[in-house]
């Protein structure tokens, strides 16, 4: 059944080609279906353009659909084109004429628009919550390996001591901006699309405010033709913020890999986390963590996708716009488990205990020696002048004393102004306010 169709029917070649994969992605969103579709009959009962009775039908049928959602028995029988065609058909199955009205002051844009906007909101969600969870671990581990030096190195050289505490605690930091880019994806995502219909309104006399509440939005897209132009919008500006997570992810993938090898030596993990090598019988290759760097790398691409799809695309609704479905669905599933499989390998990392003592990490205290130099009164370039002779003629003698004491230094990584502040983002999510919502229209 296709909501469009007339007498003549679609060529079946050209049939497949505009269904694409549509069937596939649309079971993730029934749910959000029919949560919209719960929605929308209650304000087409407010606006006494369905009767009480009416709307009491189509609240019942809609309740037993979204019953064989959730036992996971649900499916979009092949005659149906989408998630949208399959609620309607069931409907008026069950309802005749009285199903038929469900889509009355409703196109399938502003359907369409508000199922993915319901299910990324959701998504967005539980990808907070998993953030969250990494960045707790992370802050541990910080705080436990404090005092535990690290070498730091630029362009991959010695420089200057860090410690764990503080590489641990850096990665912890990154997700509070992470963070931030995905509230304001969340804030784009959390508004009520629906009532715009095809993106130019409806000569119905509807309640949009009313539909914006039920379901919980902070806000609606107010301009119709705007409300349509999301579509795409919203995907990609969620697709950047999985994309900063993704970076952070890939960063910490890589440290990983390198610091393991056994040219560092600094790190370690069991060997049920890593493999071997069907030739050389001492390998513990770290292919969790390459793994997670090719993802998230991959991941780097998703909102450069978006740009190809929709940078040349004039205001409106174009069917193209349905492939977004296939771009930003797998994102979502892609990040979740690289920080699930993020969290399993640091859950079990062992970190090695007196790296800087070895000789041959003297030369990471040679800043150290001229800030000391520089206390006793002495000019910086000659402090530096000083300390530069002394390694070139192998005099130089490291003080591995460490007076590091300023906020987000070996002495102070400030991990508890950091936690403030990540969860005074997690609060402005305001979560709770979709939660309920969602939750008093299912009951």
């Amino acid at each position: 059944m296709k909501l469009w169709q007339k007498e003549k029917k679609l060529n079946s070649i050209a049939e497949h080609f505009t269904i694409g994969k549509d069937r596939e992605f649309d079971l993730q969103l029934a749910t959000f279906d029919v949560i919209g579709s719960l929605a929308h009959s209650e304000m087409l009962c407010s606006c006494q353009l369905i009767s009480e009775k009416e709307k009491e039908e189509l609240h019942r049928e809609l309740k037993n659909i979204l019953a064989t959602i959730r036992s996971e028995k649900f499916t979009i029988d092949e005659k149906c084109e989408d998630i949208h065609s399959q609620i309607e058909f069931l409907l008026t199955e069950k309802l005749g004429d009285t199903g038929k009205k469900i889509h009355t002051a409703r196109s399938r844009n502003d359907q369409s628009l508000l199922d993915i906007k319901l299910f990324c909101r959701n998504k967005i969600m539980h990808l907070a919550e998993k953030i969250e969870k990494l960045f707790s671990l992370l802050q541990t581990l910080s705080e436990k390996n404090k005092n535990i030096l690290l070498p730091g190195y630029t362009h991959l050289q010695l420089a200057m001591p860090s410690s764990f505490g503080l590489w641990f605690g850096a990665f912890a930091e990154s997700l509070c901006d992470d963070l931030e880019l995905l509230l304001a994806a969340y804030k784009i995502t959390d508004k009520n699309p629906l009532g715009s219909a095809a993106g130019f309104g409806s000569s119905f006399p509807i309640d949009r405010d009313l539909t914006t509440s039920l379901l919980g939005f902070s806000e609606m897209n107010i301009n119709s033709v705007y409300a349509q132009m999301t579509r795409g919008k919203t995907e990609k500006t969620i697709s950047i913020a999985i994309a900063s997570v993704a970076s952070t992810l890939s960063k910490l993938a890589m440290d990983c890999t390198l610091y393991m090898s056994s040219g560092f030596g600094f790190i370690s993990f069991p060997d049920e986390l890593t493999t071997g090598s069907s030739i050389m019988p001492h390998k513990k290759n770290p292919d969790v963590w390459e793994l997670i760097r090719g993802k998230c790398n991959r991941l780097q691409s998703v909102p450069n996708e978006f740009s190809l799809l929709l940078n040349n695309l004039p205001s409106g609704y174009h069917r193209e716009l349905q492939l977004t479905k296939e771009i930003l669905f797998p994102a979502f599933e892609e990040i979740n488990s690289c920080i699930d499989a993020a969290r399993l390998m640091l859950e079990n990392i062992k970190v090695k205990t007196d790296i800087p003592a070895d000789e041959k990490y003297d030369l990471l205290f040679t800043v150290d020696a001229v800030n000391e130099l520089v206390k006793k009164n002495i000019p910086f370039r000659e402090a530096y002048r000083q300390v530069a002779i002394a390694v070139e003629t192998g005099n130089f003698i490291p003080d591995r004393t460490l007076p590091y004491t300023h906020a987000g230094s070996i002495g102070d990584p400030g991990n508890e102004r950091i936690r403030k502040i990540f969860i005074g983002k997690m609060a402005d999510f305001k979560f709770e306010k979709a939660i309920s919502a969602m939750r008093k229209l299912a009951d």
